[in-house]
């Protein structure tokens, strides 16, 4: 498996999707300053994998933002079989898929097999082995639970790569342990690993097997039932309404009538086909009488007109021909009447713009003042803002006080968890004693309960004292020594004493942001585009010119008043005498062309007259009579034909409907008769068995007896896991197990130290001392930066291995090298290069200066979903 993106939303701080894509192959490096989402990322990851969809733990609930929200993750991952995305939410609407090319292939508990799958048992991830959180960087750190995990994964790694590790190795403690596995697996399974006929495992699954098929005869039998009983009432319902005598006779007198229309349609539509082509010969001689007819006058009227038309033109012609002399005469004095009237406008248009001048010139003395006030007090806003921009960066935001609370919240929460689940001492007094007995020096009151997590002394007055001393393990202080540093460290980043002292440094600082922001509003009010753009504006406002004599503003507007009437008179005057006069050329000619174009007309009627042979109006008016009369009649008997016809294509369209009403119909009565009879035996025999009530208790039973089946499977799993385990690991010999690790392990040590090896422990299978120069150096004396080099050599080792073994796993570092010195982190860089030709590694550091060095495909984490 191989990770190609990944995308958060409503993950702690990213509220909107956020994603790291283009993962590839090798060395990957996301280097980013603090609180950049890197562990967030991290843990994201991890949920994903090792998180079930529908938990809600402490380790969910991290995730979720401040805001409130569902936390999504969604990665890509790629292996042999393809790419696939794999999506979970949790809390609210909690989900799990998988997708293949916008395909689900797997959703909830399918999806988390799936993904269980894909990870394997033996991958390590959850353990640490190749994934290193931040803070994390040694082989042993954790809490209990997660070194117990890391522990079984050791083993399971080891087993996949070379033979079952198991701490114990040999002996008595081995052999009465195998066997009480194996008596107790006799029980319940053969030794081919088959349920031992007459054994519980047996029974449970024989009575499985007996209540599974009664489920499905008597669910098969319920369903058939509610079938039937569906079916036949629909039947019923259908085969009344078809079957009703009041229906079938209507459906029959329908079809008795439509038949009979239907046949005095076809007569009468014959009829009137023959009357219609009679009309059509009539019309058609009509209209060539009327068209010779109609010729022989238009040649005669178009003649007429064309000569009166001739007569005309001439006429007009010579009338706009002494038009058009004395418009022109008109168009020539207008025009210099013009010429005076718009020089003497020129002259009052100066004046105006000169008075305009002296008014501009006032207005901008006033609009002069009024800049340089709001300059002066955009100014002082501007001041205001750099007064407060110090204070406004000093101190912790809300965010850090939050996250103090959130620490001292967790400390008191420890303190209280602590105490109330340490040894307590309740003193109860006898009569007239108050204070006889003291813990640690201080007097106990009467009833009340002390908690005592690390133990105390009592002193009883009178008669010694008691000292209390718990058990080993019985109270854990962890938590209480974790909160406690963790809210240490938090207040010493920020170097403030206490909780308090940060509230009120936040305070400040929130004063400040407060008067900068008001300051910037009023000077985003003064100045909307800033001081400069004011400024550009006061210098452009004009200033009066001194020696400009003032006018009469009443004086200067009636002049120009009076010269802009008279220039627009006389340009009326103008434009009319010039229309008048590019008219009358128009007209002229006009009248030219339509003079010879009545001529041209004449000359062609007279042909035409001409054409028309020896045929009168006379006779051909007598020949079209003929013909109308003929029209007439045959008209009048094709109307009286058509009155009231019935319509054929409607009686056409009725016959078919009522035809195929009643085939219908009588086809539905012959299929839904035997239909019912059918239905009404089946139901009469399932009636009677209570199949419902039986199915029922069918089904609790079936369930009561798979639970106990499923933990027979499950005992005998891990008694089968457990004895193969034990048999293998009274077989081989410890050096072996440690061949693989060694074999990875050397080339990347001696990087670092040459010749140098490790010892490994027998019961945690972590290494123990490491020797080099000739020394044997336990691993609990080196130095945090040595420890971590080897505690990252270690896990690449174990990477290696898992992808020779054909499953292979991504390594996660997170500021896995917080302790190493400049020239160690290089050699670290080398090994890490080293095991990248073959693996997967994904780098993500805060060290953005030391990590630039390293090299690789570098990542980025973009808004938005890939």
């Amino acid at each position: 498996m191989k990770l190609r993106a990944i995308t958060l939303n409503n993950v702690r701080r990213f509220t909107a999707p956020v994603t790291l894509a283009n993962i590839g192959d090798g060395l990957n490096v996301l280097s980013e300053p603090n609180e950049h989402g890197k562990s967030t990322l991290f843990d994201a990851i991890h949920a994903l994998f090792f998180k079930a969809y529908g938990a809600n733990d402490k380790e969910i609930k991290a995730l979720k933002p401040h805001a409130g929200g569902a936390p999504e993750v969604t990665v890509e991952v790629e292996t042999p079989d393809g790419r696939f995305v794999i999506f979970k939410r949790w809390t609210s609407k909690a989900q799990a898929t998988v997708h293949k090319g916008g395909t689900l292939i797997a959703q909830a508990d399918a999806a988390e097999d799936w993904i269980a799958k894909l990870t394997g048992t033996s991958a390590g991830g959850p353990s640490g082995l190749v994934w290193v959180r931040q803070g994390l960087t040694g082989l042993t750190d954790g809490s209990k639970g997660e070194q117990a995990a890391a522990l079984e994964a050791r083993r399971d790694l080891m087993s996949s790569v070379s033979d079952e590790v198991e701490a114990m190795t040999g002996g008595r403690r081995m052999d009465a342990a195998l066997a009480r596995c194996k008596a107790e697996l006799a029980q319940l399974a053969t030794a081919t690993g088959q349920k031992k006929a007459g054994g519980a495992w047996r029974t449970a699954a024989d009575r499985v097997d007996e209540l599974r098929s009664q489920q499905a005869d008597l669910a098969a039998t319920a369903q058939a039932l509610h079938t039937a009983l569906n079916d036949r009432q629909q039947k019923r319902r259908a085969l009344a309404e078809v079957a009703d005598p009041a229906a079938m006779a209507a459906r029959k007198d329908r079809l008795d009538a439509a038949t009979a229309a239907h046949r005095v349609a076809e007569r009468h539509a014959e009829q009137v086909e023959g009357a219609a082509r009679k009309v059509t010969a009539a019309r058609l001689a009509v209209t060539a009488a009327r068209t010779r007819l109609d010729a022989l006058r238009s040649a005669q009227t178009e003649r007429d007109v064309a000569a009166d038309w001739a007569t005309q033109t001439s006429a007009a012609k010579a009338e706009v021909s002494a038009q058009f002399a004395t418009a022109q005469a008109a168009s020539v004095a207008a025009q210099a009447t013009l010429e005076a009237a718009e020089e003497a406008l020129k002259t009052a248009q100066a004046d105006q713009a000169r008075l305009d001048r002296q008014t501009a010139a006032r207005e901008g003395a006033l609009r002069r003042t009024e800049l340089t006030t709001r300059i002066a007090e955009a100014e002082a806003a501007r001041a205001v803002i750099e007064t407060h921009a110090a204070a406004a960066k000093t101190g912790p935001d809300m965010a850090a006080v939050q996250r103090l609370e959130q620490l001292s919240t967790a400390l008191a929460t420890a303190l209280a968890t602590r105490d109330a689940l340490a040894t307590q001492v309740i003193v109860t007094y006898a009569a007239g004693r108050k204070d006889g007995v003291q813990l640690d020096g201080a007097a106990l009151d009467d009833g009340a309960a002390y908690p005592i997590p690390r133990g105390g002394v009592l002193n009883i007055a009178g008669l010694g004292q008691v000292e209390i001393r718990p058990g080993a393990g019985a109270q854990d202080t962890d938590a209480v020594q974790q909160a406690q540093r963790a809210l240490t460290q938090a207040l010493a980043a920020l170097d403030l004493p206490d909780v308090a002292a940060a509230r009120a440094a936040a305070d400040i600082r929130a004063q400040a942001v407060t008067a900068q922001g008001e300051a910037r509003a009023r000077l985003e009010a003064l100045a909307p585009g800033g001081i400069d753009k004011l400024r550009e504006a006061l210098a452009q406002i004009p200033a009066a010119a001194a020696d400009d004599a003032p006018l009469d503003p009443a004086a200067t507007a009636a002049q120009l008043a009076a010269a802009e009437s008279g220039a627009a008179a006389a340009q009326s005057a103008s434009r009319t005498a010039a229309e008048a006069f590019a008219s009358l050329r128009a007209h002229l000619a006009g009248a030219e062309v339509a003079a010879q174009a009545a001529r041209d007309r004449l000359n062609r009627a007279q042909a035409s007259m001409a054409a028309s042979g020896e045929d009168t109006a006379d006779t051909l008016a007598q020949i079209m009579a003929a013909a109308m009369a003929e029209l007439t009649a045959a008209e009048a008997v094709h109307a009286a034909q058509s009155t009231d016809a019935p319509d054929l294509a409607g009686a056409e369209a009725a016959l078919a409907r009522a035809t195929s009403i009643e085939a219908a119909a009588s086809a539905e009565i012959a299929l839904l008769r035997p239909q019912i009879a059918t239905l009404d035996e089946r139901i009469a025999i399932g009636a009677g068995d209570a199949v419902e009530e039986r199915l029922a208790e069918c089904e609790q039973q079936l369930t009561a007896a798979e639970q106990t089946l499923a933990r027979y499977d499950h005992e005998v799993a891990v008694l089968q896991r457990l004895a193969a385990a034990l048999t293998e690991a009274r077989v081989a010999a410890r050096e072996r197990y440690f061949a693989p690790v060694a074999a990875e392990l050397k080339p990347l040590l001696h990087l670092l130290w040459p010749q140098a090896e490790l010892t490994w422990t027998q019961d945690t299978l972590l290494p123990e001392s490491l020797i080099r120069d000739g020394q044997t150096e336990p691993l609990d004396i080196l130095s945090g930066g040595t420890q971590e080099q080897i505690a990252l050599l270690v896990r690449l080792a174990f990477a290696r291995m898992l992808e020779r073994g054909g499953q292979h796993a991504p390594v996660l570092l997170d500021d896995a090298l917080v302790y190493t010195d400049d020239d160690r982190i290089e050699r670290m860089f080398d090994a890490l290069h080293r095991q990248a030709g073959d693996l997967q590694i994904i780098v993500f550091s805060c060290r953005q200066r030391a990590f630039r060095d390293l090299g690789g495909h570098r990542l980025q984490l973009l808004p938005g979903a890939a």
